[in-house]
């Protein structure tokens, strides 16, 4: 089939994939994100050699394809925009006040494992982010040590995560000296990518999770949850349940970031605001 072959994707066939969408991901669909929808499905009837958004609707919803071809649907639907440091005044936050106040009092002061849940990390800039800042805290906080899970609900953008490797001009906004510390540069310079250190490649686990998951399954209890830029994409009652099911697992005291544009106001959340975009359990 012709690589430029082009679909029109009709009012009523959006509606039927848009409702899909927003039931299984959370995802808002207004009528204004349909080009985007048609643009981006369009590449993957191509690949499958389809005749159109209908064959392709047949072949997404039935056996034997259907399981296999939602991730490849997840993965074409999702919008995954991410920098490494971006929004760094929580990160500042975080530094500053948040992992001070976390500290266990006593004689065990000095000596505690920090638990940090990534969710929505996309592909990974953002992990490997929290990452560094972590383990610079660690080197002035002797006893201070800490793990990191890492989700998004895309396989690609997880495996792109794990995989640690990033072009050079995407790690402008990484501080110089986490560059030298944190960051190795290809054998081959032509390459122009540099792979996040091992040291730290082994502080983080990555997971596929769906946020509209009833229950997730997560035994830890995270002290910190960065959440940001990911509620923009929901409804109110859905920015509520997902927030809610999120701060189950956020310790007592523990916080919870979101993106600067976004806010928690008017929700029923157990969480109070403490500064701008940080969030903390109720104790």
């Amino acid at each position: 089939m012709d690589s430029g072959t082009s679909y029109d994707l009709s009012a009523a066939e959006y509606e039927r994939f848009a409702q899909v969408i927003t039931e299984r991901l959370g995802i808002r669909m207004p009528e204004a994100k349909l080009t985007m929808l048609q643009g981006r499905l369009s590449r993957r009837i191509r690949q499958l050699g389809l005749s159109s958004f209908e064959a392709y609707r047949q072949y997404l919803f039935r056996p034997p394809h259907a399981e296999d071809e939602y991730v490849h649907f997840i993965d074409a639907v999702t919008t995954n925009k991410t920098d490494f440091f971006r929004e760094a005044q929580s990160l500042d936050y975080l530094v500053e006040h948040g992992l001070p106040s976390l500290a266990p009092s006593g004689v065990a002061h000095d000596r505690w494992h920090g638990k940090v849940w990534c969710a929505g990390c996309s592909s990974g800039e953002e992990a490997w982010t929290l990452a560094m800042v972590l383990s610079d805290y660690a080197l002035r906080q002797p006893g201070f040590d800490f793990s990191i899970l890492a989700t998004d609900i895309s396989t690609k953008m997880l495996s792109r995560a794990r995989n640690a490797v990033y072009r050079r001009e995407t790690i402008e906004p990484v501080p110089a000296a986490f560059r030298k510390r944190y960051l190795l540069s290809s054998r081959d310079p032509a390459r122009g990518v540099v792979r996040v250190v091992p040291a730290l490649r082994a502080k983080v686990e990555f997971g596929r999770l769906n946020f509209m998951d009833r229950g997730y399954a997560i035994r830890t209890q995270f002290d910190v949850i960065f959440f940001r830029n990911v509620m923009i994409y929901f409804d109110k009652p859905t920015q509520e349940a997902v927030v809610n099911k999120l701060c189950r697992h956020l310790r007592a005291g523990g916080y919870l970031f979101v993106g600067r544009s976004e806010s928690l106001m008017g929700l029923h959340v157990p969480v109070r605001q403490v500064a701008l975009s940080a969030y903390r359990k109720h104790m």
